[in-house]
């Protein structure tokens, strides 16, 4: 290193120590010479410090003058030692590469430089000294000659001197090292995202309650199915399950089912929803014949092992899996032609459809299985889905995986937005998504929302805490073996079986109703109610005056049943119909309402009897006479309800959570005109609802009637966001309020929030009969959670959620909303409040935006790395990424966040008013259907964080400041690794004392020293391998893997030297590591993938992934770095494209890094690329070059690397 002086000598003295400075303006050479005076102790000390790198040559021609051993300058073998002591260059020989020199190729291999350049700074106050000294005496007087490349005259400015100065100091800056502001923002964000993660685990959190299911299973392998019929029978395998001592074994006679595990999945996981189904069948629908004719079957399920695939990470493996199952589904048909023609079913059709039952990402295969060319017409009319990610890929770390997903979203939707029928294929095709809820921390439950694909005439969400009789939230796992969820999707599943049809299942608009009965809540706008369609079945004769017929308007309240010791009915009188909306009839009790003789109690909506002309008593199938056999009885036709019976988790003291193990209470709710929808049809309209109490002694039970105004059971909250997060939601129920009431608060629909409900106490003094009950739900998706013997709850939900297309018909219902069933005859009122819970909210963050942690750090490493370069191309001196990291915190940080915050409010606003959305990647429109994907928009959610509201634009900054500490740790942990193995390799690098310093530096080079041949064809192997058997993933960990060592090589060879150039190339080496190392976790899953391939001996080669233009810059650049050659300035225009590709890197990863990640890697790559041609571009290749490298000797070329 050159140290510069001023023209005019005018340098300060130091305290102690001397400086003496001779210049010469008339030639080219500047002499300067430096008298120090230090002590013995401190010459001691640095004598030995540097006996190592001292120079044989020189001490043994200066061992007779003054025994005393000098090091040597680096970089130059024509160095003579003067009788005074002094070390002299001779005339002619090359000065040292100084890093304010704008010298591009720094490569101590080639030069051998080995020796230190630079002593470290002694005691405080110490002058810097540009040329380490050994002396044992006292005093040494150094000069060094230098040659200027300026013209005559030239000299060295004070500035330069100074710039000089700082670059030494700043050397002795530990690595380690940061400034308060780095630690400051680490810290704040360590915190935060502590915060997030306890948030996370702690708080709003659903209980679990899921029972184990109860199986003897039993596999019996399709062996026929063979090459001959799929080119992945070598990989893939064919099971049909049976359960032990329930089904018969072979030939399958049942409604064939295939299951499809998700990702990582096992064939096994079809063992509780078909041992469910099995015994339900047996036990139950068997034993009825009229079940039998009208088409009831078993099911039998089959199920594929695909050897735990990684689906979730590679789109080909998806494609693969869905035509294997195509000609699985070809198969499993074969097998029923013959099986039923040998049995009493041989009437029946053949079996031309399957029903899919797919897990997680076994619902996507099921959805692409329609879209393969070997997909046979009306193969699979119906899909049910278990937390599949159906809107979008749970991690785009996949070029095809994210394709897939473009396509198959492409074909649904423009299925359906086919005008006529004949010419959508999926117009006999249903598809249901049930969906686990908060617990499913494998897939945000969002994901799994199919609003934007299908409309509800063929398909529906619904999750798992809104199914009847399950009403509580399972894991990604759990929802294939929780028992109450599997006896309720068994069923469905065995209602919607029609073996009369050759497809097996009943027609679509049945398929529909059924499953919503079973899955649906039927408190959802717009449930079909049976009994307006049904037709009466019970004479209810009465006597006139023994019956208690309650007024108008008059709420009917039994505390308990059977006090009169014998059957009776209360009549309540139906009011005219007025407005639509206006009048509904509610009815709440704790006992189970069942038709015909058992139970005891009743429903019955009835009308006066005799009917009109032309109807007889033999119309009815139940006749219940009340009236004792006295004269002037009055007789009503009546209908039962039981069909329309709505179950509600028990809400009584001692209840704690909804899925306890108790008798559910039964709700029936109509609105009046839904009463009258069909009576001028059929019979004359409902004039009574009798409540039939059939308990022959008293007995505990409660029953709550009436009818009430709409409008007083409907509340609406006008509260603003402003006032949520302030004051929240504060509502009173008044004391003659209704036995339900609906409370909707439209400003509560984001899936990021949290809130916390509280209901105040209710004092009753005439007992009451039961608690609070209280049920949260959204109308889009169906999303409802039931909380019983309610005080306090935590409410979350899966709304608004980022990232997600919007939905194909929005819902007018906006909003939460809250439905409170409450002991009306307490007579007192109750407070209801909602507030926001801030600290839970946070941890909703993480499940959403967990590739947030991945993208936005990247943002981070390309600033800094801006920073480096711009340091470099400038001053010369590459600074370290802790120096970089500090520069970017103090000049840019501040003016990233604020950008951010402004790109979010931006885009938010433009993607709530443009009709089109903001243009993305994605966003291709199909020539026949041009309007489709506009008028869908998937891909309108798409950049930064997602969502179209502008009030979370404080989202983006905050995950820029999370960045900034990821960055900081994962940093300082690679350094820890970097540093460790450099001492590991220091100590096994060792060489003997004994050693000749020329022998130790031609055997022990610090870089690599292979011919450059050899590299080349290094090189071209390993492309030919990726171009042919692995994909670039695996090259992309070799480099990796190489340039980690080559850090570690080039911070052992920087602290043995402690010259400029060695850190400097040191810091580069690293930080080319370091954002190499952030781009790896999108490379690892697809290695994954292709892992698991060789494990299970599937040798056929990717056919994706070998595209060599994405490795071979890595490639070449890591391999230009085992060289040691450092990078060289660029101090022309061109170092604004530098700058440029480090932005545009920065402005991607924040935009589109968190929905299309994979692209990440590809402009890696091309930063990679444009290192390579600046490493090139001082030493470009001729053909000359190129017939040498390849006609060299090895031996001739070995010597001269070592000489």
């Amino acid at each position: 290193m050159i140290c510069g002086v001023d023209a005019h000598p005018a340098i300060p003295r130091l305290p102690g120590k001397s400086a003496t400075i001779q210049s010469s303006d008339n030639i080219n050479n500047l002499n300067i010479n430096i008298n120090i005076n230090t002590n013995n102790n401190t010459n001691n000390t640095n004598n030995t410090n540097n006996t190592n790198n001292t120079n044989n040559s020189s001490s043994s021609s200066s061992s007779s003058s003054n025994n005393t051993k000098h090091p040597s300058v680096p970089r130059t073998n024509t160095k003579t030692k003067a009788t005074d002591g002094t070390v002299k260059k001779k005339k002619g020989s090359p000065a040292p590469i100084s890093p304010d020199s704008g010298s591009g190729a720094w490569n101590p291999a080639a030069t051998g430089e080995q020796e230190s350049e630079e002593s470290e700074e002694g005691e405080e106050g110490a002058t810097d000294i540009p040329v380490p000294l050994g002396s044992d005496t006292p005093t040494t007087t150094t000069t060094i000659t230098t040659s200027k490349a300026q013209s005559q005259g030239s000299r060295l400015s004070k500035e330069q001197m100074e710039d000089t100065r700082n670059y030494r100091r700043s050397r002795s800056r530990s690595n380690w090292a940061c400034s308060l502001g780095t630690l400051a923002v680490t810290l704040l964000s360590a915190f935060v995202l502590w915060s997030i993660v306890q948030s996370y685990r702690e708080r709003q959190c659903d209980a679990k309650g899921c029972r184990m299911s109860r199986m003897s299973p039993v596999y019996l392998k399709a062996k026929d199915f063979d090459t001959e019929h799929t080119r992945f029978a070598s990989k893939y395998s064919l099971y049909l399950y049976r359960e032990h001592g329930v089904d018969e074994d072979y030939p399958p006679k049942g409604v064939p089912v295939l299951f499809i595990p998700g990702n990582a999945g096992s064939y096994r996981q079809v063992r509780p929803i078909a041992a469910e189904a099995a015994r339900h069948f047996k036990n139950v629908l068997s034993k009825d014949e009229t079940l039998a004719k009208a088409g009831s079957r078993n099911l039998d399920f089959f199920t594929v092992d695909f050897n735990e695939d990684i689906t979730a990470f590679h789109g080909q493996t998806v494609l693969d899996q869905a035509e294997y199952l195509n000609e699985a589904v070809a198969y499993i048909l074969s097998l029923y032609h013959d099986s039923r023609k040998s049995t009493m079913d041989s009437d029946l059709p053949d079996p031309s459809s399957v029903i899919i039952f797919g897990h997680s990402m076994g619902g996507i295969v099921a959805r692409t299985m329609l879209i393969m060319p070997n997909y046979r017409i009306k193969s699979i009319n119906t899909i049910i889905t278990m937390s599949a990610p159906h809107a979008r890929p749970p991690v785009s770390f996949d070029r095809q995986i994210v394709k897939t997903y473009d396509d198959i979203n492409n074909f649904w939707s423009r299925s359906f937005s086919e005008k006529w029928a004949n010419n959508n294929p999926l117009w006999h095709t249903t598809l249901v998504s049930i969906a686990g809820g908060g617990l499913d921390g494998v897939v945000p439950s969002d994901y799994a929302s199919i609003s934007s694909l299908v409309p509800d005439t063929h398909g529906f969400t619904v999750y798992t805490s809104s199914i009847p009789d399950v009403w509580l939230g399972v894991d990604h796992l759990a929802i294939l073996w929780c028992d109450q969820l599997m006896k309720v999707v068994a069923r469905a599943m065995l209602d919607i079986v029609d073996v009369r049809r050759a497809e097996q299942t009943k027609p679509r608009a049945d398929r529909m109703r059924l499953l919503k009965k079973w899955l649906l809540t039927s408190l959802e706008e717009g449930t079909e109610k049976l009994l307006p369609r049904a037709v009466p079945t019970t004479l209810l004769t009465l006597e006139d005056n023994s019956q208690n017929i309650t007024s108008l308007g008059q709420r009917l309240v039994l505390r308990n049943l059977g006090e009169s010791q014998k059957p009776r009915a209360y009549l309540m009188p139906v009011p005219p119909v007025g407005e639509p909306g206006s009048i509904k009839f509610n009815l709440m009790t704790d006992q189970t309402l069942e038709q015909g003789r058992n139970g005891k109690l009743e429903v019955l909506f009835c009308s006066v009897w005799p009917p009109k002309s032309g109807q007889g008593a033999a119309l009815f199938s139940m006749n219940m006479d009340l009236s004792g056999d006295t004269p002037g009885s009055t007789r009503l036709a009546c209908r039962g309800a039981t069909g329309d019976v709505i179950r509600l988790p028990a809400s009584t003291k001692d209840a704690k959570h909804s899925f306890d193990d108790r008798t559910p209470f039964s709700y029936l709710e109509y609105k009046l005109e839904e009463l009258a929808e069909f009576a001028e049809q059929e019979i004359d309209r409902f004039e009574f609802v009798a409540v039939v109490d059939k308990a022959s002694r008293k007995t505990d039970g409660w029953v709550i009637a009436e009818f009430v105004s709409t409008r007083d059971s409907r509340v609406q909250s006008n509260a603003s966001l402003a006032g949520l997060l302030t004051d929240g939601v504060h509502i009173t129920l008044p004391a003659d309020r209704a036995l339900v009431t609906d409370i909707n608060i439209p400003v509560i629909h984001s899936s990021l929030f949290a809130y916390k409900l509280t209901v105040g106490p209710q004092i009753c003094n005439n007992g009451q009969l039961f608690t609070p009950l209280v049920r949260q739900y959204l109308a889009d998706p169906y999303e409802s959670k039931f909380f019983v013997n309610v005080q306090t709850a935590d409410i979350n939900l899966h709304g608004t959620a980022p990232f997600l297309p919007p939905a194909l018909r929005p819902n007018s219902r906006r909003g939460l909303s809250l439905q409170i069933w409450s002991d009306p005859t307490c007579n007192t009122p109750i407070d209801i409040s909602v507030k926001m819970d801030f600290l839970g909210s946070l941890g909703r963050l993480g499940m959403r935006y967990r590739t947030a942690f991945a993208a936005f750090p990247l943002l981070i490493v390309a600033l800094v790395f801006r920073k480096q370069f711009q340091q470099y191309d400038n001053n010369g001196r590459f600074i370290s990424f802790g120096e970089g990291m500090d520069l970017f915190v103090s000049q840019s940080l501040p003016l990233v966040l604020m950008s951010l915050s402004l790109m979010a409010v931006s885009l938010s606003f433009a993607k709530s008013e443009s009709t089109h959305g903001v243009p993305s990647p994605l966003d291709k429109r199909s020539e026949s259907h041009p309007s489709t994907t506009a008028s869908m928009q998937f891909a309108k959610n798409d950049m930064l964080i997602g969502l179209q509201d502008p009030f979370f634009w404080f989202l983006a900054p905050l995950f820029g400041l999370i960045a900034v500490g990821v960055t900081v740790l994962i940093n300082h942990l690679t350094m820890i690794i970097v540093h460790a193995s450099a001492t590991v390799y220091s100590v096994l690098d060792r060489r003997p004392r004994w050693e000749s310093h020329e022998r130790r530096r031609a055997n022990n080079g610090p870089f690599s020293t292979s011919s450059p041949r050899r590299r080349i064809v290094v090189t071209s192997f390993l492309l030919l391998f990726v171009a042919t058997i692995v994909p670039y993933q695996f090259a992309y960990m070799v480099a990796c893997i190489v340039q980690l060592f080559t850090c570690i090589r080039a911070l052992k060879h920087a602290k043995e030297n402690n010259s400029g150039p060695a850190w400097d190339f040191y810091n580069y080496s690293y930080s080319i590591f370091v954002i190499m190392l952030w781009i790896l976790p999108i490379n690892l899953p697809v290695l994954a993938v292709w892992s698991h391939n060789l494990a299970v001996h599937w040798l056929t080669p990717f056919t994706s992934h070998h595209n060599l233009l994405s490795i071979m810059p890595f490639i070449l650049l890591v391999e230009t770095l085992t060289t040691g050659n450092m990078i060289p300035r660029v101090t022309t225009k061109m170092k604004y494209v530098t700058n440029c590709l480090f932005l545009g890197l920065a402005a991607y990863s924040a935009l589109y890094g968190l929905t299309y990640a994979y692209r990440l890697h590809h402009l890696v790559n091309i930063l990679a690329a444009w290192f390579v041609a600046i490493h090139f571009s001082k030493t470009r290749p001729t053909l000359a070059g190129l017939m040498e490298i390849f006609l060299e000797d090895p031996e001739d070329g070995e010597k001269k690397r070592h000489q």
